[in-house]
């Protein structure tokens, strides 16, 4: 029996009802209970349990997961917050079940955002130690230099952030246009490293995440292939999805 103990909030992560960031949240604020009551920090239960979020059971979705490639526009906001934000992913994408999005766009930039209602696969795609790529198409204010190519490739120190970026791939495209590929998503983070070298971000669009590409109208949305589920599975088979202490685990925005 004990071989099928897992902790609550990954249990929550599992079937699908949220993120393991967003469990611990929910189980903090006592609104989880576990066979009727309120469970101790840190319990582990079975599938046997019977497991309530707000009164309402929860049931392992693991066979009706939805996962969606979508062009978020600019000025919306990615935010499972409906409350908080009116101009909010969810509301504005209206899907009829649960999802939230994979990370984040600012509110001034527009392309690809992954949604679902998977929360395993939300914690394996947002670990940093994963190095998984991102690719965005970026529009600034001024010609780009060779210098600028080699020293946003190179890796910039942004002191606010008291982090210097990991070394990546830049290619110029046009005279005021390039390509960027990340394997890291701090905060505002293109926008950051151009600011330090005196340039301005007019245009920010993510076109793939890892092996999907953006295809779709800006504003729409598209399920993924059987083919690119499959490959997007493959890539994160061995990529760890373990949480650090909650001191150091806030979630960066992605820029």
């Amino acid at each position: 029996m004990s071989e099928n103990l897992t902790r609550l909030n990954k249990y929550l992560s599992e079937v699908g009802y949220c993120s393991r960031r967003e469990a611990d949240r929910l189980i903090d604020a006592g609104r989880v209970t576990v066979n009727g009551t309120i469970p101790e920090l840190g319990l582990k239960v079975t599938p046997e349990d019977d497991i309530a979020v707000d009164g309402k059971a929860i049931k392992d979705r693991k066979q009706d997961f939805v996962y969606l490639a979508f062009n978020k526009p600019v000025g919306i906001v990615c935010t499972t917050d409906t409350r908080v934000e009116k101009d909010n992913i969810i509301d504005y994408i209206n899907y009829p079940k649960r999802i939230f999005p994979i990370g984040r766009l600012d509110k001034p930039s527009e392309g690809l955002i992954f949604l679902t209602d998977d929360g395993d696969i939300v914690n394996k795609i947002l670990r940093a130690s994963n190095h998984h790529e991102k690719e965005y198409i970026v529009t600034v204010d001024k010609p780009i230099s060779q210098t600028f190519i080699s020293r946003m490739s190179g890796g910039i120190p942004l002191e606010e952030l008291g982090k210097t970026t990991r070394p990546c791939v830049v290619e110029k495209l046009d005279s005021k246009t390039f390509k960027i590929i990340l394997t890291q998503g701090l905060n505002r983070q293109i926008r950051r490293m151009c600011e330090y070298l005196n340039y301005e971000v007019l245009t920010l669009q993510r076109v793939r995440i890892m092996n999907i590409s953006l295809d779709v109208p800006v504003g729409e949305y598209r399920e993924f292939t059987d083919e690119e589920l499959k490959t997007l599975n493959t890539m994160l088979k061995d990529s760890t999805k373990t949480f650090q202490s909650r001191s150091n685990s806030r979630r960066p925005r992605k820029s």
